[in-house]
C-alpha cells in the first residue's frame, strides 16, 4: 500500500531503538530513490532485510528526511491516529494540571513530530513546522476538534523550523474566533498574552514549575527580570511578596504587557521597566552600583545550531557574569537556557567560572527543568533542551 523507504545495513538500530527520525543519509537510495517520493507522502520504512519499521512521512529534500508517525502498518498516520495521540497526550495534562492552559501536544515527546499546540482555555495555538504534519493540517484542525471543542485555532506557521523544509511563513485562523490578546492563568498568576504577534505562541509555559520555584527566595527582596518579555518571571515574583521587581527588555511593547499584567494582579506599585539591549542595562546598573537580592536571566537561545556552540557559550558566560556583578553580596541567581546543545554542566560549569573571575563563591540550590507539559522522549536528546540553576552568589 506505501512506497518503501529502505535503509542501509545496520542503520535501523537507532530506529529500533526508539527514535523517529530518518537521516538522508541512512537511506538505501540504490533501491530507493528519494526522486519517487512526494514531499509529505506516507512511507514505509524498512530495514536493510526488507522488514518493517513503521509508517513515515517524507520529504526527500531535508536531511532528517522521514519522521515515523506509526510503529504499526494497521494504524497509519489519518484522522483516526490524530485523534488517538492528542487524547493520549490530553491524559497526561489533564492528570497534572488543574486548568487547561499548557502545552497540549510537544511535537516528537507525543509522537506527533512537526506538531505543537498550546493551550489557552478554549483557544488552542497550533505550530505545525514539517511538510508531512502541513499536509495533514485539515486532519490536526478536525482532531483538535473532536477532542478539546475549541473556540478557535490558531494557525502560528511562522517559525523558522519551516524554511528548512521548503514551507511558507504564514498565521491564520484555522477555525473559530481568536483574538490577538488572551487570557490565561500559570501558577496561580494571571496574564495576558498576544497569540498572533507575541515570541513563538505568545507564551513559555516550559519555565512554569521553575518560575514557581523562584518564590520560594523572593519574599520582601528587591528582584530583576532580564529578557523580561511580558512579565512571567517578574509578575509572578511580585504576586509571591517581591518588595520591588524591575523588568528588562529590549521590547518596549512587551513592557507595556508587563504593566497590564502587574495591573491584572494588582502588583504595579511593586513592578517597573527598563528597555533596552540587556547586556548594556546590566552594564548601565552596575556602573550605577544597582543591587538586587534576586537576579534571573532567562534570554533566548543563544545556541541554536551546533557550530554556533562557542559564541553561543561566550554569550551566556557574559550575561551571567554582568547578572552577578548587580547581586547583593547574598544574591540569588537564575540562570536560564533553552540551549539544546548547551549541556546542563556546561552552563554550570561557566557560571562557577564566572563566579570566581567575581572572586566570589556559588552554590546550587536547585536544578530547573522543562515542565511534564514538555515531556521527554528519551530516545530523542533533542527533545530535553530547557535549564534552570539556581545559584547561591555569596563573598568568598
Amino acid at each position: 500500500m506505501y512506497l518503501p523507504l529502505k535503509l542501509k545495513k545496520n542503520e535501523e538500530r537507532r530506529i529500533r531503538a526508539g527514535h523517529l527520525w530518518v537521516f538522508s543519509n541512512e537511506v538505501n537510495t540504490k533501491e530507493t530513490p528519494f526522486d519517487q517520493f512526494q514531499p509529505g507522502q506516507v512511507v514505509d520504512v524498512q530495514a536493510h532485510n526488507g522488514k518493517s519499521l513503521g509508517l513515515a512521512y517524507i520529504n526527500p529534500s531535508s536531511l532528517i528526511c522521514a519522521r515515523i508517525m506509526s510503529r504499526d502498518p494497521k494504524y497509519p498516520p489519518d484522522q483516526s491516529l490524530l485523534v488517538h495521540r492528542i487524547k493520549v497526550a490530553l491524559s497526561l495534562r489533564e492528570t497534572y494540571f488543574e486548568k487547561p492552559f499548557y502545552r497540549l501536544v510537544y511535537g516528537d515527546s507525543d509522537f506527533l513530530p512537526g506538531l505543537v499546540v498550546d493551550r489557552f482555555g478554549s483557544i488552542l495555538v497550533v505550530q505545525i513546522t514539517t511538510v508531512g504534519m502541513e499536509v495533514m493540517k485539515d486532519e490536526i484542525i478536525a482532531a483538535l476538534d473532536k477532542v478539546i471543542r475549541p473556540t478557535g485555532v490558531l494557525l502560528r506557521n511562522d517559525s523558522s523550523a519551516r524554511e528548512r523544509e521548503g514551507l511558507p511563513s504564514y498565521i491564520e485562523v484555522a477555525m473559530g474566533d481568536v483574538p490577538n490578546e488572551i487570557m490565561l492563568e500559570d501558577g496561580g498568576v494571571k496574564y495576558q498574552a498576544a497569540v498572533h504577534s507575541g515570541q513563538k505562541t505568545g507564551w513559555y509555559y516550559d519555565q512554569r514549575l521553575n518560575r514557581e520555584a523562584v518564590g520560594h527566595f523572593v519574599n520582601g527582596k528587591r528582584v530583576l527580570d532580564v529578557f523580561s518579555y511580558i512579565g512571567a518571571w517578574g509578575v509572578k515574583a511580585a504576586v509571591e511578596g517581591a518588595e520591588e521587581v524591575i523588568c528588562v527588555d529590549a521590547s518596549g511593547s512587551a513592557l507595556e504587557q508587563v504593566g497590564v499584567n502587574a495591573e491584572l494582579n494588582n502588583v504595579s506599585d511593586k513592578m517597573s521597566g527598563l528597555q533596552g539591549d540587556a547586556f548594556d542595562v546590566l552594564k548601565s546598573l552596575r556602573l550605577d552600583k544597582e543591587r538586587f537580592d534576586v537576579v534571573v536571566v532567562d534570554p533566548p537561545a543563544f545556541i541554536k545550531r551546533k557550530k554556533d556552540f562557542k559564541e553561543g557559550r561566550e554569550a551566556y558566560r557574559r550575561i551571567n557574569q554582568l547578572a552577578m556583578q548587580v547581586l547583593a553580596k547574598d544574591g540569588i541567581l537564575v540562570a536560564g537556557s533553552c540551549s539544546h546543545h548547551l549541556p546542563r554542566q556546561e552552563l554550570q560549569k561557566m557560571l562557577l567560572q564566572s563566579a570566581r573571575h567575581l572572586d566570589r563563591n556559588m552554590q546550587v540550590l536547585l536544578q530547573g527543568y522543562q515542565g511534564p507539559d514538555h515531556p521527554v522522549h528519551p530516545a530523542i536528546p533533542e527533545t530535553e533542551y530547557l535549564k534552570a540553576i539556581f545559584c547561591r552568589v555569596i563573598p568568598a
